[in-house]
């Protein structure tokens, strides 16, 4: 065969592959995201639990759920780890190695650290729970190990989507397929991914977020300095068009599902004091309206790529806060309403220990000058930049990584 035949055959050969490969995650990927669904879904959970019945015993199924997929992520992370150290035909050359011994994917690593750590803040919440009773404080050094896992389990999947889209570029790119032909599915997994973090940072500051405070300057000062790092990170990271509306999207479904979900089962206090009558298990607010300042930044970002990465922070950060804030302010309104009190927008839902004249139960807003809401807008526009910046930053790094 001459050598234009063998090349001709070994592109051929390579296609196929591409082709074979374009739909299939690997396994450890697929099992990483499954934990980090199951810690999302296990925290949405425990807070309900915790909003509706209060802690009864360590071993609910909230928390089962969360430290199944803290073992999950560890021991698949670990399991690859071993493999390709000790098991692997060839000689890995694309993960991380440690101690000149080890050899796993960079995302894996995080993973196994994120499941030890919420692996050991087990015993060690119980404990603390038993010496200084039941949730005296949210933040305690247990919760604070918990956090730190749930976030590194998180970020290892992302970086292990990110890393597989790599990979699946690379392919399509050295097998010459038509740039018409579907691209795989690693990037879906990436704006999946992304959607969890989204979800994982609103939970994270939800205290900030609630609808009693959407009139507030402070509500958009949070806001500013939250999302705008994760839509401007997905937008830049994922190799989808509309790389922020899916990830926003996904953020949206799964706060939407928990919101629709939750009330159906029934649930009631088991802990004082009780000021507030619960039948149902009670869920976190309706999502925000990130859907579209996401839509305007993936429309947006095209027609910056030639500016320098400063005034693409600027343009977008200020881009998102009006918009967020033309969309959300209104809404709120909606929220407060008679009208939204109903299956979908489930605007009913006031935790047990709350009091009947609390804002939320009366249906109010906090309330503040002008003059402090004007002043909270000048700093939400600079911490949206800056916000913006860092995504585009920790963006267009991971869309680099390849291991």
């Amino acid at each position: 065969m001459d050598t234009a035949s063998l090349r001709m055959a070994t592109r051929d050969r390579t296609r196929v592959d591409a082709r074979a490969t374009a739909g299939v995650l690997p396994w450890q990927l697929a099992a990483v995201v499954f934990a980090a669904t199951s810690v999302i879904v296990g925290l949405i959970w425990d807070i309900s639990w915790h909003m509706t019945i209060g802690r009864d015993t360590f071993w609910t199924p909230a928390h089962l759920a969360i430290y199944t997929g803290g073992a999950v992520a560890g021991l698949a992370c670990g399991f690859e780890v071993l493999r390709r150290s000790f098991f692997s035909v060839v000689k890995p050359v694309d993960g991380v190695t440690v101690w000149r011994l080890f050899n796993g994917p960079l995302g894996g690593w995080l993973c196994i650290w994120g499941g030890v750590a919420m692996l050991t803040s087990a015993p060690f919440d119980d404990w603390w729970h038993a010496a200084y009773g039941l949730d005296v404080k949210i933040i305690s050094p247990p919760h604070a190990l918990l956090a730190l896992g749930f976030i590194t389990i998180l970020g290892g999947a992302l970086i292990m989507a990110v890393a597989e889209q790599g990979r699946e570029a690379d392919r399509r790119d050295a097998s010459a397929i038509d740039s018409a032909e579907p691209s795989g599915i690693a990037p879906y997994v990436v704006a999946y991914a992304g959607g969890l973090v989204l979800a994982m940072l609103s939970i994270f500051t939800t205290e900030y977020h609630d609808r009693e405070a959407m009139h507030l300057g402070s509500f958009y000062v949070v806001s500013s300095l939250v999302f705008p790092f994760a839509l401007v990170a997905a937008a830049r990271s994922t190799r989808l068009r509309y790389g922020a509306t899916a990830t926003a999207l996904v953020y949206t479904l799964v706060m939407g599902i928990q919101t629709w979900v939750l009330p159906l089962f029934e649930g009631s206090p088991k802990l004082g004091p009780i000021r507030t009558a619960v039948t149902h298990m009670v869920s976190l607010d309706f999502p925000l309206l990130l859907l579209f300042p996401a839509i305007a930044i993936d429309l947006l970002m095209p027609r910056l790529r030639e500016r320098g990465a400063w005034l693409q922070a600027a343009a977008l950060g200020v881009l998102f806060l009006v918009v967020h804030a033309a969309t959300q302010w209104p809404f709120a309104n909606f929220l407060m309403s008679d009208a939204s009190r109903n299956w979908f927008f489930n605007t009913d839902n006031i935790p047990y220990m709350m009091p009947p004249d609390w804002l939320r139960s009366l249906r109010q807003f906090e309330s503040e000058s002008t003059m402090e809401t004007v002043r909270a807008f000048g700093v939400a526009v600079i911490l949206a930049m800056l916000s913006a910046r860092a995504g585009l930053g920790w963006g267009s790094w991971l869309r680099s990584v390849r291991r």
